[in-house]
């Protein structure tokens, strides 16, 4: 499958290979920019909704250092080292393929966005699969890096999210009346 992937990458316009190339770190910054409107947009409502916004970049740090410490155990080669042409240049030969970091990072902040702001999930959910998908496309991981990195974000994230809301709370609502006036 990874072959196939790549082999119709190669046939695909230069303008794509530029977007896809590009775009799963754009989709990074623009998941982190919908982190700050959802924090302006809870800033008045009840403390648990903007304690759970500021979780969900701590569930999905958790969830990529749980990736990063999974793959220096399993070690899996990038499949660009295996002398297949590829839309981007390969990683250093320190930087394994399983799972994928993106995959984590994308789904996580996807799902985590789904947690404080239902009505991106429309928006957040598929992109975060094509943010993936790209991963392979361009190709530096095979399916499953992508698959398994992209479970790994789409639980572990908004699951130690929830895990650490309820101690955000307390501390959010000690902020919120510090900070309004007397």
């Amino acid at each position: 499958m990874y072959r196939n992937i790549v082999d119709f990458a190669m046939t695909t316009p230069g303008w794509l290979h530029t977007l896809a190339e590009v775009g799963t770190d754009a989709g990074l910054f623009l998941f982190a920019a919908l982190f700050v409107v959802a924090f302006l947009r809870a800033w008045r409502r009840p403390a648990r909704d903007l304690a759970l916004v500021i979780a969900g970049p701590v569930g999905i740090v958790i969830a990529y250092v749980l990736s990063e410490v999974l793959k220096t155990f399993i070690r899996e080669d990038r499949p660009c080292r295996g002398g297949i042409a590829t839309l981007v240049a390969c990683p250093p030969l320190d930087d394994w393929s399983f799972p994928s970091n993106h995959s984590v990072i994308a789904a996580g902040a996807a799902a985590t966005l789904v947690l404080v702001w239902r009505a991106l999930a429309w928006t957040v959910l598929p992109l975060a699969v094509l943010m993936a998908f790209s991963r392979v496309f361009v190709g530096v991981h095979y399916p499953h890096d992508v698959l398994a990195g992209f479970l790994m974000g789409l639980i572990l994230a908004p699951l130690f999210a929830l895990l650490v809301v309820g101690a955000l709370t307390p501390a959010v609502r000690l902020v919120r009346t510090r900070l309004s006036p007397r």
